[in-house]
């Protein structure tokens, strides 16, 4: 049995937003707010990153079209205890997706980590 650190994107829609900054803001606290009300304050919320076609310098994953955004977070999560990373993968989709119904899910890293009891 391992633990591994598992890394999702999640893609997050705000409505009636003007701004890049108040859209992240705001899929971030809508974000963390459902996460805690399922008792998962564990999981780190953060905005995505993607790179730029043309010079490859990552930007923050949000994009505003009709007052609507799409924003790209980032979730990690520990997994403690898994028997590989497929099933570390699962128990984390599970765990999230199971607090933030409806949000598109994707695992896009998987690291293992030695607990602090282990070393």
């Amino acid at each position: 049995m391992s633990n591994y650190l598992v890394a999702m994107e999640a893609a997050w829609l705000v409505r009636d937003v003007e701004d890049i900054d108040d859209a992240i803001g705001v899929a971030v606290s809508e974000a963390g707010k459902r996460l805690n009300e399922k008792d998962k304050e564990y999981v780190e919320v953060e905005v995505g990153a993607t790179p730029c076609p043309a010079c490859g310098e990552p930007f923050d994953s949000a994009f505003i079209a009709a007052n609507t955004a799409l924003v790209g977070l980032l979730l990690e999560i520990k997994i403690f205890n898994a028997d590989g990373e497929k099933h570390a993968s699962r128990i984390a989709k599970s765990e999230v997706g199971g607090a933030l119904r409806d949000v598109p899910l994707d695992v896009i890293d998987i690291r293992e980590f030695e607990s602090d009891e282990d070393a």
